[in-house]
């Protein structure tokens, strides 16, 4: 039996407690939105993928080392009672923890945290800074361009739609979608009226 599910709203008051910055606390309200619509394709639970990719880096701006994250949110949240299926999700998207991504859930949360980032980074960049005029093939241009964006993992987000089986155009516009739909809350809608 499943441990229940944390509410969110304490869910976003730890995300708070530990994350002061808008960027991030943005990425992990686009990355939640990514795994609840994630969850739809995989036939999870949106509550349950929404709450993994919510709090998959909370700890990174507090503790950002490799030493540190996420092994210090994970503890933190397993104190909490969190479920193992979150906690070993959350584990297994920094792919130097050693924790095998071996539920669908685990996969997703790998293939859209790095490409989330990414999908700001050029929604930002446009004149508009609206998501709604972002492209899979500018995304997969930018992707080329080692100096844009530079902290993403490139390589994640290729071994990711590997693991998961999906063509990479397909999925980008997938994460496209699912961030369009928050867009006004997420800081991606623009100048552009949707």
């Amino acid at each position: 039996m499943m441990a229940a599910l944390p509410n969110r709203d304490d869910a976003i008051a730890l995300l708070h407690e530990y994350t002061k910055t808008d960027s991030l606390r943005r990425h992990a309200l686009g990355v939640e939105q990514a795994m609840r619509k994630m969850a739809e394709q995989y036939d999870g639970n949106p509550d349950e993928w929404g709450l993994t990719g919510l709090m998959h880096d909370f700890d990174y701006e507090m503790y950002p080392s490799l030493e540190d994250h996420p092994y210090r949110g994970n503890e933190i949240l397993i104190e909490k009672g969190w479920p193992e299926s979150i906690t070993r999700a959350i584990m297994g998207h920094a792919t130097y923890t050693g924790v095998p991504r071996d539920s669908d859930m685990a996969k997703s949360l790998f293939a859209v945290d790095e490409l989330t980032g990414f999908i700001f980074a050029v929604t930002y960049v446009r004149p508009s800074k609206s998501i709604f005029e972002v492209k899979p093939k500018s995304v997969k241009k930018k992707l080329k361009q080692k100096s844009f964006a530079a902290s993403v993992l490139r390589e994640d987000i290729f071994q990711s739609v590997e693991e998961l089986g999906v063509d990479l155009t397909e999925h980008i516009q997938f994460v496209i979608d699912a961030l369009k739909e928050k867009a006004d809350v997420l800081g991606l809608k623009g100048s552009v009226d949707a």
